[in-house]
C-alpha cells in the first residue's frame, strides 16, 4: 500500500483568492515565503508513493533541518525558549544563500532615520514572526538574528554577523542610541555562535539594562536586556548603521539648517523647540523634563541643552543652555558625546533611581551603596563584598540604615529611595 506524504502550505501574502483571503484571516502568523504550490492549498494533502520518497532522499534532495543551538538559561523565560544563535549565510532576499555580490567597496548606504528602524523592528515583533535560519518572511529577510538586523536597516540583501560590522561604524556604549546594534561574531563557530540586538533604548539612568529588539526562538521579541546581553556580555560590541539619519518631529529626515538663535529663549514657542527637546531627550537628558517636551520654551529645554553642552566639554558661553549652531548640528546628526547619568549635588552622588536596586540588579551603584553602608557601620549582614549584584544582605542592611534613622514600615522596606541616598551620602 502507497504511504501518503504531509506537507504543510501556508497562503501567500499577495494572493487574493478565496482560499488565500481565508487562511490568512484565521493563521496568527504566515511565513509567506516562495511556495512549491499555490497556496490556497493550505494543509492540503500531497499524495506520493513512498518509493518516489525514499528516492529522494536517496539522491540528497532532502536535509535534517538544523536544530537550534540555545544560550544558557535567562532569568524568567523558559528553558525551551532560550536566544537561539544558529543563522544562515549571507544572501539575497528571498535566498537561496551565497549567490548576491558582496557589497561594493565605498558604496553609499541606503538612508533610514532612527525612528524607521525601531519601526520595522516592532513590525516583525508584532507578527510574531517564527525564527528560522532557512526561512523568509514575506519582505524577503530570513528570519534569524542577523537577517532580522538586515530588514530594520532595510539593508539591500540579508547579511550575517560576519558581514554588518560593514555597513556600520563601531561606537562605545555612551553614545548608544536607538536604532544602534550590539554584535557578538563569534569567529570560531560563527553559524552556531554569534548573535546580534538592536538597541532601543536605556530602561532607565543606571544605562545597565535596555530595551532589545532580537530575532530568537519561538519568536521576534522586545523585552528589557541586561547591557551587553545575557550571556557572553564582554563579547558584544556596539555598532551604529552608516546610513542613520537624524529624524524631524514630523517623521522626515532632520537636514534642514539651524533655525536661528531666535527660535530658543524665553518667549519662544514653535516646532524647532519641540524638535529640540526630542532630540535632546534622546541623547540622555529625558530627566529633565517632567512632561513633554513640548513647543514652548521652558527652563528644562535650557537645562537640557546645557547638559549636552557640558558632555561635549564646552564651558562658559558656550554651554549657556541655548543652542547655537554647533549645538544643532550635532544633535541633527547623531554626533558628539551623550549626555551621562545625573551629576553630583552637594557632594552627594546622583540618585540613580529605584530601578538600580531590584532583584537581579547588577551594576556600580549597588557596589558604591554597599562601600558606603559598610562605612556607616551598616555593613554586618555582608558575608563577602559588598559588589555589584543586587542581594539579600544588600536589602537588609539598607534596611538597618533606614530604621535607625526611625523609618518604619515601608519606608523601611530595603529599597533605597533618594531620602535614603541622601543621608548615606551627605
Amino acid at each position: 500500500m502507497e504511504t501518503p506524504v504531509f506537507e504543510e502550505i501556508d497562503p501567500a501574502s499577495d494572493c487574493d483568492c478565496p482560499g488565500c483571503r481565508h487562511w490568512r484571516s484565521v493563521l496568527p502568523y504566515s511565513p509567506a515565503g516562495r511556495a512549491p504550490a499555490h497556496p490556497a492549498a493550505h494543509r492540503a494533502l500531497v499524495v506520493a508513493t513512498a518509493a518516489t520518497a525514499a528516492a529522494a532522499l536517496g539522491a540528497g534532495h532532502a536535509a535534517a533541518a538544523p536544530t537550534a543551538a540555545h544560550a544558557p538559561q535567562r532569568p524568567g523565560v523558559p528553558a525551551g525558549e532560550q536566544p537561539g544563535t544558529q543563522q544562515g549565510p549571507r544572501g539575497p532576499l528571498y535566498g537561496p544563500p551565497d549567490t548576491v555580490a558582496e557589497p561594493t567597496a565605498g558604496a553609499q548606504p541606503r538612508a533610514i532615520t532612527r525612528t524607521a528602524i525601531i519601526e520595522r523592528a516592532q513590525a516583525w515583533v508584532t507578527a510574531k514572526v517564527p525564527y528560522s535560519t532557512t526561512a523568509y518572511w514575506s519582505d524577503g529577510y530570513r528570519q534569524d538574528c542577523s537577517g532580522y538586523v538586515s530588514m530594520a536597516w532595510n539593508l539591500a540583501a540579508n547579511e550575517w554577523t560576519g558581514s554588518l560590522a560593514s555597513f556600520a561604524d563601531r561606537i562605545t556604549k555612551e553614545e548608544l542610541q536607538p536604532g544602534d546594534i550590539l554584535l557578538f561574531h563569534n569567529a570560531a563557530d560563527p553559524y552556531s555562535g554569534s548573535h546580534v540586538v538592536i538597541f532601543g533604548g536605556w530602561t532607565d539612568q543606571t544605562r545597565t539594562s535596555y530595551t532589545g529588539y532580537e530575532q530568537t526562538p519561538p519568536h521576534t521579541r522586545k523585552q528589557s536586556t541586561p547591557y551587553a546581553y545575557w550571556n557572553n556580555s564582554a563579547k558584544y560590541v556596539p555598532y551604529r548603521y552608516k546610513g542613520v539619519t537624524a529624524a524631524a518631529a514630523n517623521g522626515a529626515p532632520a537636514t534642514r539648517a539651524y533655525p536661528g538663535a531666535a527660535a530658543f529663549g524665553p518667549g519662544a514657542r514653535n516646532g524647532h523647540v519641540t524638535e529640540l527637546g526630542r532630540m535632546l531627550v534622546a541623547r540622555g537628558a529625558g530627566r529633565f523634563y517632567a512632561s513633554g517636551p513640548g513647543p514652548g520654551w521652558s527652563d528644562a529645554d535650557r537645562r537640557a541643552t546645557e547638559a549636552f553642552q557640558l558632555a561635549q566639554g564646552w564651558r562658559g558661553k558656550d554651554a549657556d543652555g541655548l543652542p547655537g549652531p554647533q549645538t544643532w548640528r550635532l544633535l541633527v546628526t547623531g554626533q558628539g558625546r551623550n549626555v551621562p547619568p545625573g551629576p553630583a549635588s552637594h557632594g552627594v552622588p546622583g540618585y540613580p533611581g529605584r530601578a538600580a536596586f531590584r532583584p537581579g540588579a547588577e551594576n556600580e551603584y549597588v557596589t558604591r551603596l554597599g562601600r558606603q553602608l559598610v562605612k556607616k557601620g551598616f555593613g554586618k549582614h555582608y558575608t563577602s563584598g559588598p559588589g555589584p549584584r543586587w542581594s539579600e544582605a544588600d536589602r537588609r542592611n539598607v534596611e538597618a540604615f533606614q530604621r535607625a534613622q526611625g523609618w518604619r514600615g515601608g519606608a523601611a522596606d530595603g529599597y533605597p529611595g533618594p531620602e535614603t541616598w541622601r543621608r548615606l551620602f551627605s
